[in-house]
């Protein structure tokens, strides 16, 4: 026995040698997949799990036995093109893959080190980087782009076309100090929309999907597509963030801050959606760097890389024609410029008359007085982006932005005086204009700093001619501010970074009021300067499950000697592998706001003027937020809830758009909101669905009006969507619901509706508009003309029911009773658009 024992033992001692010495040989002879597996198993005590039919036929050249085993996966992979995946208890299985398999190294250009559980993304499946930076990903056709990510590296997109089908290549990613902020969910609507671990959410145009209504990626109409983000009249230019006024939300273009959000008065946005690239909301949880939108910001970014091939497109749709072209000048340097223009003055659509006849509603545009005739109405916009970027040398970059933005509507009034007939013409005019300029300097793998300077210029200006008073009224309204920024960013470790800064900012606004007959001069013109100090520390942990920043802002404003500190809260914690939570919070204060002071200022067009807080009548606006929400996504299914309460206090009545008793009344006080916000959403093949809903109480305090407390004009109780789309290759469809209760009012007290000349109203915002209905629908083909020439083509249908949406009612005196003058909504407005890429 013994001796069978030891010959057994010789017997296994001798196979094991020569399988050792067979692994050991260097020779680039082919040898069956089967017998490199036997001897795999025996060397690294792994065990292979297979069909026969998966490796039948595979030959390659045996791996270096000094590999580990990862290696000699990583080698396999490569060689085969099979799957191998690494089980639990030393178990790899081994299977075929279907479509195109892509494979590579991802490594740091600064150190040369391998970058680990990257995320690699396609349009259908996704894969993360192991420990030696290797990835493999199965992708449906060449003419998809990966998209790759990892937290503190400049994202980059790789072609299928442009990888090495023979090889797996090494792809080098570029530091990024500024942020540690990464995709915790992506595809949070559609594709295209993400969610990441400070909070806040991501709309990548470059891989956008499509929306419901919406053929032009239209930045602010696509952020109201959140929870918690509704527009109660349909316009960019009124977007409420959980209860705020429009006024109160950060607008920034590349970091210039914007004081005009949109054209046509708001019907569309008037940031160019060829240009922008990606968009950020912000809903609390603020880093230190932002200061002003005490209801939320809305962060709109151009692409940050320099591109090295020439291209563009051109396009047109029933609103505007428009242009774009992205020109590489040299190997560091690219300018991008586009620009739009209403084709109004050549063809009327459908479409631009729906728009007209919704901005001129209840306005001197529509009817004036009844011996008085308008005529000529015209409407016009351009707008024209620019964005220059030159990389001086590997460490120093500098970005130079420009955008000019302006709207004009006029029409002639004629009237009869003393038989004899005159005609003069009124119009408005809304213009933008801005600039700035950006130099960063990465002086290791470490350090990096960043100075930035902007100039930001608004006009929105009125000439009212009244023919039957022989008068003259002319409004302005500008802004003009200026911001010096340096940012300082430092990783102390793989973890952990901290980043400071400083800011100054000066802020104009002049007021004026010209009136020719009889003379009447009013010019008011105020400026505040802020100076700020700002501190936050990042924390990310390397398994990517934990991840917070904590900071803090220090404010003074010199014209009131005040100080305000600031500061800001955000933590993401991912645990049970399918689950993330997180809690949010800040303080923000700003100095400006939109107040009416007439509804027929500027026509009644755009009657929101700007002004700057003098720290009594009209106090600094200050709000204090907290938020906590949980997500669970797995196979397909996303559920997403948060909670919040936000208080803010200095708002004005005139910044609030009263029309009912307290119209005229100028007092100031504050709001408070308790909120929820939902999703549901599931992915099922080419389709997505989706089910959002928003609960709002949001009540208003004034100490010295009558009802202390009251709903907000803004107290929307319950918003609803309901989204499906379809997506393949080349087709993509999108169709959804919207529903919200009314929005709050102020009737008149039945019975007893007049006293006096004045309208006896019941108490504020104690009735409801009836609900609001809208159905949209959106189709996009997309096809190869010739050798690098696409084409797109599209047609939508806003409100496809045509319902007649009440979104506002105002009561009036006439003839001694009660009149009811209603806005009502967007009808059945259709859209297409044509859009060549080259």
């Amino acid at each position: 026995m013994v001796i069978k024992n030891r010959v057994y033992f010789l017997f296994v001692f001798a196979s094991i040698l020569l399988s050792n010495s067979a692994m050991a040989q260097d020779t680039d002879e082919k040898r069956p997949l089967l017998d490199i597996l036997i001897q795999l198993q025996e060397h690294y005590d792994y065990r292979f799990n297979y069909a026969e039919d998966t490796i039948i036929g595979v030959s390659l050249t045996p791996p270096n036995q000094k590999m580990s085993f990862d290696e000699v996966l990583d080698y396999l992979r490569a060689q085969t093109g099979l799957m191998f995946t690494l089980l639990n208890d030393n178990f790899v299985s081994i299977k075929k893959r279907d479509g195109l398999t892509i494979c590579g190294y991802l490594k740091s250009k600064g150190s040369q080190s391998a970058i680990a559980f990257a995320t690699i993304q396609s349009e259908k499946s996704s894969t993360i980087t192991d420990e030696n930076g290797f990835f493999q990903l199965t992708v449906q056709n060449q003419n998809e782009a990966i998209k790759i990510r990892y937290l503190g590296y400049k994202s980059s997109s790789k072609s299928i076309k442009d990888f090495n089908k023979n090889a797996c290549e090494t792809i080098f990613l570029e530091q990024e100090l500024q942020s540690l902020s990464e995709v915790v969910i992506s595809d949070y609507i559609v594709s295209g929309i993400n969610k990441l671990n400070n909070g806040s959410y991501e709309i990548d145009f470059s891989d956008f999907d499509i929306l419901p209504g919406l053929i032009e990626a239209d930045v602010l109409q696509s952020v109201q597509s959140f929870p918690g983000i509704q527009s109660e009249n349909e316009t960019v230019s009124n977007i409420n963030i959980r209860g705020g006024t429009h006024d109160q939300n950060l607008i920034l273009w590349d970091d210039i801050k914007m004081y005009q959000s949109g054209h046509f008065f708001g019907l569309i946005s008037m940031y160019n959606p060829q240009i922008t690239q990606k968009v950020s909301l912000l809903k609390n949880g603020t880093d230190v760097t932002y200061t002003d939108g005490i209801s939320g910001t809305i962060a709109m970014k151009t692409d940050e890389q320099i591109n090295s091939k020439f291209n563009g497109s051109i396009g047109a749709n029933f609103i505007d024609s428009n242009g774009f072209v992205d020109v590489p000048i040299g190997k560091k340097s690219s300018l991008q410029i586009a620009g739009r223009k209403s084709i109004s003055e050549f063809v009327e659509t459908p479409t631009y008359k729906e728009f007209f006849d919704r901005i001129s509603q209840n306005t001197e545009v529509e009817a004036n007085a009844s011996n008085t005739v308008n005529s000529d109405k015209a409407f016009d916009f351009y707008d024209m982006s620019l964005r220059w970027i030159y990389k001086i040398s590997p460490k120093d970059e500098v970005r130079l932005n420009f955008i000019n933005v302006a709207d004009e509507l006029v029409f002639d009034e004629h009237a009869t005086v003393n038989d004899i007939e005159e005609s003069r013409q009124s119009k408005v005019t809304q213009n933008s204009i801005a600039a700035g300029f950006q130099y960063k300097r990465t002086w290791d793998d470490r350090w990096q700093s960043i100075f930035s300077v902007y100039e930001t210029d608004y006009k929105l200006k009125a000439i009212n001619e009244n023919i039957l008073a022989s008068q003259r009224f002319l409004q302005e309204n500008k802004v003009s501010e200026t911001s010096l920024k340096l940012n300082t960013y430092f990783r102390i470790n793989q973890r952990f970074q901290l980043f400071g800064g400083h800011q100054f900012v000066e802020t104009q606004v002049t007021n004026l009021d010209d009136v020719d007959n009889p003379l009447f001069r009013s010019l008011i013109s105020e400026v505040i300067r802020t100076f700020a100090t700002y501190s936050q520390l990042n924390f990310a942990a390397v398994n990517r499950k934990t991840n917070f920043s904590v900071g803090a802002r220090f404010n003074y404003i010199d014209k009131f000697k005040k100080s305000i500190l600031e500061p800001r809260l955000n933590f993401n914690q991912r645990f049970l592998e399918y689950f993330t939570f997180e809690v949010l919070g800040e303080f923000k204060h700003q100095n400006t706001s939109q107040v009416i002071n007439f509804q027929n200022d500027f026509l009644g067009i755009e009657k929101r003027r700007w002004q700057l807080s003098n720290d009594k009548d009209i106090p600094v606006i200050e709000s204090k937020q907290v938020s906590a929400g949980i997500n669970y996504i797995h196979y397909g299914w996303l559920l997403s809830a948060e909670g919040y309460l936000k208080k803010v206090d200095g708002i004005t009545t005139q910044s609030q758009g009263f029309q009912n008793q307290y119209e005229f009344i100028k007092t100031n006080g504050s709001y408070e909101v308790k909120g929820l916000d939902v999703l549901v959403r599931k992915r099922l093949g080419d389709f997505k669905t989706w089910l959002s809903y928003s609960f709002m109480q949001n009540l208003y305090t004034f100490k010295e009006l009558p009802e202390v407390e009251f709903p907000s004009n803004f107290d929307i109780e319950h918003f609803v969507t309901l989204g499906l789309t379809y997506n393949t290759n080349h087709l993509k469809i999108a169709t959804g619901l919207n529903w919200h209760s009314g929005k709050p009012t102020t009737n008149p007290i039945e019975n007893n509706q007049v006293i006096g000349n004045d309208i006896n109203y019941e108490p504020a915002n104690s009735s409801n508009l009836q609900d609001y209905l809208r159905i949209d629908i959106s189709a996009l083909y997309d096809c190869n003309v010739a050798k690098n020439l696409k084409a797109t083509f599209g047609v939508s249908v806003w409100n496809v029911l045509n319902n007649e949406n009440v979104i506002n009612s105002t009561y009036q005196v006439f003839n001694g009773n009660s009149q009811k003058i209603e806005q009502s909504s967007l009808g059945l407005t259709p859209n297409f658009v044509l859009r060549v890429f080259f």
